[in-house]
């Protein structure tokens, strides 16, 4: 079941605790993904709070929002490039998408696999999306005072599996959300020391959301050689007398 989009937006803009962990999930997300320029840039469920960085040079940025979460107007105070959509047909053109990022997207969802077929769809050729999920050992998937605590973990096992049963291409793991999800001052303020320690020493086991990178292969089309037989051959030398058809 998808979380209500008041209560997301609630925690993430209006939280101390929700605005650092959406400063931890994008700088991850801005450290495999840079820069974006000339290309269109969408986010599935939730994941309008990593998207404000490319709206200066992407060509296009959408903000696709499941319909039994809601939608919100987004981002504050520029034409808005949200839209309500049904969870598995999306109102968007088949290979139309460079990158994607989806949060807060699959662990609400009950039809996972379609859900990953239709993030499939939409995805160009060699085209790129980033799976946030709630990492089933970490502290934040026990905490229902985040949305992290809501609907299905998983462990970064789970989510390579059920990606590349979708036929996807695994490029990279990562992970974020080391701190604890407490909103004492103490680890708000050393939240990014947290983040960084936390890269270094473990990859997910002690983190709050796993993510992993994947890209969209197409295989090239095969076409059939010629023939081991040749059934009409060419008759050149047809009518030639016998000597002259001889080879020298």
């Amino acid at each position: 079941m998808h979380l209500d989009v008041l209560d997301l937006r609630n925690f993430y803009y209006r939280t101390q605790l929700g605005r650092v962990a959406q400063k931890a999930i994008r700088d991850r997300v801005l450290q495999l993904w840079p820069e974006a320029a000339g290309q269109t840039v969408a986010g599935y469920g939730f994941a309008v709070p990593l998207l404000r960085p490319y709206l200066a040079e992407a060509r296009r940025v959408i903000g696709l929002m499941p319909a039994p979460q809601g939608v919100m107007p987004w981002p504050a105070g520029m034409p808005n490039v949200s839209v309500l959509c049904e969870e598995l047909n999306w109102p968007v053109d088949t290979g139309m998408v460079d990158k994607l990022v989806v949060m807060h997207g699959l662990e609400g969802s009950d039809n996972v696999q379609a859900l990953l077929e239709e993030c499939r769809r939409v995805l160009g050729p060699g085209g790129r999306a980033i799976f946030i999920v709630p990492n089933r050992a970490g502290l934040w998937s026990r905490s229902d005072r985040t949305p992290f605590g809501s609907g299905r973990p998983y462990t970064s096992g789970q989510l390579d599996s059920a990606l590349r049963k979708a036929g996807f291409a695994t490029e990279r793991h990562a992970a974020a959300l080391f701190m604890p999800p407490n909103s004492r001052r103490f680890w708000l303020r050393t939240a990014a020391m947290w983040e960084r320690m936390g890269a270094r020493v473990s990859t997910v086991l002690a983190s709050g959301v796993v993510m992993i990178e994947v890209s969209k292969q197409v295989q090239a089309p095969t076409r059939p050689g010629l023939a081991a037989a040749v059934k009409r051959p060419l008759k050149a030398l047809e009518g030639l007398p016998a000597s002259a058809a001889d080879p020298v």
